[in-house]
This record gives C-alpha cells, structure tokens and sequence, in this order.
C-alpha cells in the first residue's frame, strides 16, 4: 500500500491566529504535495506500460514517454515547495542541530532572505521571457506523436519560483514568530 502524506517537522511552530493568509498558504502547501505525491504511481505505471510496449510489442509509445517527462519535471518542481514546507530540504546542517530554536530562526530567516527569496527572483525573472515566448508560440513537442504541451511544462519554472517564495515567506514569518518571543532564548 502507499502511504502519501507530508511531514511537516514545524509544526511546533504555529502562525499567529493574526496571520490567517500565512495559515492558508501553508495549508495550501502541503495539500499541494499531496496532490503531486499521486505522480510517483502514475509514472510508475506509465513507464510499465513503456517498458511493455517496447519489449512485449516491439513497439513504442512518445506520448508516453513523455507523460513521464511532463510528471518527473511536476514532480521535481512543484514538490520543491513540499520539500522547504516540510523541513525536508538539503541542508549541512554541522552546526545547526546543537543551535537552539532562537538561533535556528535566525539561520532559517536569514537564509531565505540571502538565499532563497533572490534565487526565486532571477528564477522567476529569468524564465519569464522563456515562457511568454513558448506560450505565444504554443510551442508543442517536436516528436511525432509528442504531447503539444511543452508551453504548460515550462510554465513550471515561474511556478516553482513563485511556490518557493511563498514558502520562504512563510518560513521567515515563522522565524520571527520565535525572534519575537522572549522565552525561547
């Protein structure tokens, strides 16, 4: 059986009742992972399928092929913001485990303002222009038999930009929650 579910090691770390909108997003969050989490199977399943047409039939299928594309990039950019959401991102964390939560928000909300909200900027920024031009162009594969929806993959690319700074936001609120509390020193 498959369990999907997102872990969120934060949830100590409740918002204020006074930020409702920080609240939602996160919640949007992690039913967004949910909601990508069903990709794995599916793409599992489709490359089954693959793997049956070309051995079993001699045969091939590029729609296919690259449906699995289309779920991996999905999967790899909207779960971005599941990963960060969920504390489950990459960090070398050498020093950071013995920190304590005052000085652990202080990593986290500094890290997001140094790192993570200018990478999303030139993301976002940067892949504009790419996407605009794909959408006008309604650009679709160049396979025969392909999916002509290449303007909707790439469309991923502000998407997670946009998703990840959302998330950050979030973060550095939650940061400064705990800055702001005297008992956590």
């Amino acid at each position: 059986m498959i369990t999907l579910h997102v872990d969120d090691k934060n949830r100590e770390i409740l918002m204020p009742p006074d930020a409702p909108l920080a609240n939602t997003l996160d919640q949007g969050i992690v039913w967004l992972g949910r909601t990508v989490s069903w990709c794995v199977p599916i793409m599992a399943l489709l490359v089954l399928f693959i793997v049956v047409l070309r051995y079993g039939f001699n045969t091939g299928a590029i729609a296919a092929q690259e449906s699995v594309q289309y779920l991996h990039a999905t999967i790899f950019m909207l779960g971005a913001a599941v990963a960060l959401q969920a504390d489950q991102h990459v960090r070398v964390d050498i020093f950071y485990r013995r920190f304590s939560k005052r000085q652990q928000a202080w990593v986290n909300g500094l890290g997001h303002v140094v790192f993570t909200l200018p990478l999303c900027g030139l993301i976002g920024w940067g892949s504009w222009d790419y996407v605009i031009a794909s959408w006008s162009a309604r650009e679709a594969s160049p396979e025969p038999g392909g999916l002509p929806f290449v303007y909707l993959l790439k469309t991923l690319i502000p998407a997670m930009a946009t998703l990840l700074t959302l998330q950050a936001l979030i973060h550095i609120s939650r940061a400064l929650t705990v800055l702001r509390q005297r008992d956590s020193i």
